[in-house]
């Protein structure tokens, strides 16, 4: 039987990811790197590999991070006794701080002590390197096991020896109380110090090391004090642990093709960095992180970002060290996670126009520009080009924010966004040098403004629509007060918040990006409710001066984390189970976005914690659409 993803934790060196259900199962890892083929990949086919270590018979699990860290503890309690699996990723032994993961070793640690009892184990290792295309074979070492076949070097440390079959190895220890094993898996290439097996004691010093170093960068920069102060403060690790160390990139999710629909086709690799994720993510790294964060994942894309084609058309997505060509594939020997096919890597996105990422841009720019000092001229001139541009292309029809793969149109977000390359431009004038180009910025800013105003707001909708001259609704829209381009008080503002949460959700009031059976991403089938838009939608009630229904909002969206405070992109309308790649950026960037504006709107109006009557679910305007079945 799959797993369900919300059974899922992640843990992180800040170089790649593992998923470890809480059965005691790894079932995703990429070694080195979160865009690397998988070791284990049974996440996404039952035969792609995993390593567990689980009790036998029944038992009762219980999970958490240890505090103020990546570091995950399960606590499986049976009949006879109790036993506790500790899983990280070693970020390294002096890695601290800001510095957290740039001594990573690449080494999965899985510590399990008997803590009461006697508790009969279970210990399955069965590496399938490249999604499950090798079947490598497993050979005795001094300590462990050496893994060949390959392009990788994989060492096991087990101090519980393990017998071979069929390329993998199994073990059903009896612990009693007071025992403790630590288990290991080092990753090497030729290139690299050989993988080793690790003793006991470096074990010990790893995982002390690790949490120390988690700590160390937790404590003195995650100094949040609003609302939600938890769920804040855990987002802002989570999105740590989703960065990429070396360049300060921020992946979009730690998978690949976990299914935004249960045996549909709308799967896409999530291992890469956007740029839209910018203007989300400068705020929200200030707020749950720390600013030296927010400054390496612009750093990151000030570099891989400036390289214009012949038509001046600025790429979305980058792989995580700045690479351009994330040609898509599909992996047809993997069946996916419950059937959901195609399993895919690399992402075609790379290859889409999408306007609105010189807004997405220069809002991160404009956000930032109390740490630039003086921009370098290549940056300098980068930003020119990008604000040139979104006044050249603003008309010209795009894939949108949601990357549709049918035909182009013109998205009322994406020209929101061209708008908001241009005000910032604007604002950063004397920090980029604009010069005589700012009398033209503010004119065809105005320009788009009054498009927007009227091509793009349809009065018997009572809302901003998904396209110009359209009646589809589209979350996005809700962006336009979060980025300023209308005050959140405007009378369109707020009948577009209203429409949208009385229109555009599941009977659980959870948002849609849109309605797929419009037909507008040209893709078949529909899609569960989408948590960063129910974040947003939070977002713009607060910034509305409704803190009251925003903490509602929010609570709604909140209570889909799962048992370790982990997001996935998308829920379910029927089951209410989590779906899409997971954990999910944008839905811990949505989170710390939308606590952050409640706690202003509380401070502004000096609302109280207890939601008031008006929190109650408002009549709808028309009757909702049945939800979609499974």
């Amino acid at each position: 039987m799959t797993t369900a993803i919300a059974d899922y934790a992640l843990v992180s060196d800040r170089h790649c990811a593992a998923l470890v259900s809480r059965y005691g199962s790894v079932d995703w890892l990429c070694f080195p790197r979160f865009d690397s083929p998988a070791t284990f990949a049974r996440l996404l086919g039952q035969g792609a590999g995993h390593w567990t270590i689980t009790p036998v018979g029944i038992f009762e699990a219980a999970r958490r991070y240890v505090e103020g860290t990546m570091v995950l503890e399960t606590t499986f309690r049976t009949a006879t006794g109790t036993a506790v699996l500790t899983d990280a990723l070693a970020v390294g032994r002096d890695s601290t701080g800001h510095q957290l993961g740039i001594g990573s070793p690449h080494l999965l640690i899985r510590r399990l002590a008997c803590t009461e009892g006697i508790v009969p184990m279970e210990i399955t290792f069965d590496p399938r390197p490249e999604y499950g295309l090798v079947t490598p074979i497993l050979c005795p070492v001094d300590g462990g096991l050496a893994s060949r076949g390959g392009a990788d070097s994989l060492v096991l440390t087990s101090p519980i020896p393990l017998t071979p079959e069929a390329g993998g190895a199994y073990a059903c220890p009896v612990l009693e109380a007071g025992a403790v094993a630590s288990f290991a898996l080092h990753w090497s290439t030729p290139a690299r110090p050989p993988a080793r097996t690790w003793t006991q004691a470096e074990l010990d010093d790893q995982l002390a090391g690790t949490v120390a170093g988690w700590r160390s960068w937790s404590e003195p920069h995650q100094t949040y004090q609003g609302p939600f102060r938890e769920l804040v403060l855990h987002s802002g690790r989570v999105l740590q642990a989703l960065s990429y160390q070396p360049s300060g990139a921020l992946i979009a999710a730690a998978t690949t093709s976990l299914p935004e629909r249960t045996g549909g086709e709308r799967n896409w690799d999530y291992r890469h960095t956007w740029v839209r994720a910018a203007s989300l993510a400068m705020g929200a790294l200030r707020v749950a992180a720390c600013p030296e964060e927010a400054c390496d994942f612009f750093g990151f894309l000030a570099t891989a970002a400036p390289s214009l084609g012949r038509d001046r058309v600025l790429r979305i997505v980058f792989g995580i060290g700045g690479e351009h060509d994330l040609t898509e594939r599909p992996l047809d020997h993997l069946e996916g996670w419950r059937e959901s096919r195609p399993v895919r890597v690399g992402n075609d996105a790379c290859n889409q126009v999408q306007i609105d990422v010189y807004g997405d841009l220069l809002e991160a720019a404009c956000r930032m520009s109390d740490q630039f000092g003086d921009l370098d001229d290549p940056t300098r001139r980068f930003l020119l080009t990008c604000a040139d541009c979104a006044a050249e292309r603003w008309r010209d029809s795009d894939h949108g924010i949601w990357e549709t793969r049918g035909e182009a149109r013109h998205f009322v977000y994406s020209k929101v966004m061209c708008w908001v390359a241009l005000d910032r431009a604007i604002a950063l004038a004397d920090l980029l040098g604009a010069g005589v180009r700012v009398e033209w910025w503010r004119q065809v800013r105005d320009e788009i403004a009054q498009a927007v105003l009227r091509q793009g707001w349809n009065a018997e909708v009572g809302a901003f629509t998904q396209a110009f001259g359209s009646t589809e609704l589209d979350a996005s829209v809700l962006m336009i007060p979060i980025l300023g381009f209308l005050p959140a008080d405007d009378p369109r503002v707020l009948s577009t918040i209203d429409v949208i949460e009385n229109e555009l959700t599941d009977e659980h009031g959870l948002v849609y990006r849109y309605r797929a059976q419009a037909g507008v991403d040209g893709l078949p089938g529909a899609e569960g409710t989408f948590l960063p838009c129910t974040f947003w939608l939070a977002q713009a009630l607060a910034m509305a001066g409704r803190p009251d229904r925003a903490r509602y909002v929010f609570e709604r969206a909140a209570r889909h984390a799962n048992d370790v405070g982990l997001f996935a992109e998308e829920v379910d309308p029927v089951s209410r189970e989590l779906l899409g790649n997971f954990p999910h950026t944008f839905s811990h960037l949505g989170l710390v976005n939308a606590a952050q504006a409640i706690a202003e709107a509380e401070c502004q109006v000096g609302a109280g914690a207890v939601p008031s009557p008006r929190s109650e679910p408002r009549t709808p305007r028309s009757a909702r659409p049945a939800p979609h079945s499974p």
